[in-house]
């Protein structure tokens, strides 16, 4: 981390740092004069719960919310949530789902829209996205949250051999074993040799979540780079005992029930094709459409996980970055904001290759 460049005030931005219900947290808003609330951005950053947030101006994503804010004229604010070892799961969620709290009860105090409030993630944050909004619908005491955005998002941690991992699995950004044994620290002690197997699954729930959970709702295009269907392998009750918050769903959010998942608001969904964990996106929008959640879903033929944190750095000239964010700002611009007229809403997908 302290490779990472210092940054400086930007003249068309305020920046500072804030607690959001005991909860460290930075600010990023327009300096231009508004007449009327703005859209709030709630960012949660990647990094497996273990890195990526310092607290300091050398934040790896600090690049991508300067962005969001100037090119959406929104409210951001990054959730500096504790990290793993030093606090295990679920330290994070609970810290973001307390931050996101704060926002949506005291959102005109800062300027924003409380019916306009975006909760975003990249990576692990999606993840963390995802299974805050779906705590917060069981809240009848707090707006609602206007729309989700969920960047290349971790879902699931059922089955490790989806067509994506097994296309992936070498992957020198974030490999499949490397995604798995950094779980480590962020999870606890389980195994990972008998999670990369699946053998930390009963059959029970095994059956169960594959209504939801199965390569064959994995679109035939995405398998033309090569899938085997993976071999059963036997239960093995001890694994299970270490790896049994793996099936929480504020770890796989994927695994919620039914009338969860038919009341989460309005879904932004990025996959990118070199990633391990881009089915885990693709099965979640296919949920939320058939849920009637209105899904607007981008595919990046070029791209590979965690490409937005090499977001107008000239060493790592990766258009798809930028591309990326600009998709992400045209959605935010089309959420409603009072007084506005929205232009979102309904099931899109734009991919660079073709539609599903």
């Amino acid at each position: 981390m302290n490779g990472l460049p210092i940054f400086k005030q930007d003249p068309r931005l305020h920046i500072k740092k804030l607690q959001f219900d005991g909860v460290p947290v930075k600010q990023y808003q327009p300096r231009e004069d508004h007449t009327k609330h703005q859209r709030g951005i709630l960012f949660f950053h990647g990094g497996i719960g273990i890195w990526c947030s310092t607290g300091k101006d050398r934040n790896t994503y600090e690049r991508v919310c300067r962005y969001l804010a100037r090119e959406s004229a929104s409210f951001v604010v990054s959730v500096l949530y504790r990290l793993a070892p030093e606090h295990p799961y679920p330290a994070q969620f609970e810290d973001c789902l307390k931050a996101t709290i704060h926002l949506l009860k005291n959102a005109k105090e800062y300027g924003v829209d409380p019916d306009c409030i975006v909760i975003s993630g990249d990576s692990s944050g999606a993840t963390l996205v995802a299974a805050v909004c779906q705590e917060l619908v069981k809240r009848t005491d707090l707006p609602k949250v206007r729309a989700q955005i969920l960047l290349h998002p971790f879902l699931q941690a059922v089955d490790f051999n989806l067509p994506s991992y097994q296309q992936n699995a070498f992957n020198p950004v974030i490999s499949k074993r490397m995604l798995l044994e950094i779980g480590l620290k962020y999870r606890r002690k389980y195994s990972v040799q008998a999670a990369m197997k699946g053998s930390h699954v009963p059959e029970d729930m095994r059956i169960k979540w594959k209504t939801w959970i199965n390569p064959d709702h994995i679109p035939k295009r995405f398998k033309s780079r090569g899938y085997k269907p993976a071999p059963p392998t036997p239960f093995r009750p001890k694994v299970l005992e270490q790896s049994n918050e793996f099936f929480d769903t504020t770890f796989s959010p994927l695994l919620a029930e039914d009338d969860i998942i038919s009341q989460l608001p309005e879904t932004y969904i990025l996959t990118c094709e070199y990633d391990v964990v881009r089915d885990d996106g693709l099965l979640y929008k296919k949920r939320l459409e058939d849920a009637g959640v209105g899904v607007t879903w981008e595919h990046l033929e070029d791209a590979f996980h965690g490409v937005v944190i090499v977001l107008d750095i000239p060493v790592f000239p990766f258009s798809c970055a930028k591309r990326k964010m600009d998709r992400i700002v045209k959605f935010i611009k089309g959420l409603h904001v009072s007084g506005e007229i929205s232009l979102a809403g309904g099931v899109k997908a734009f991919t660079k290759g073709g539609g599903l």
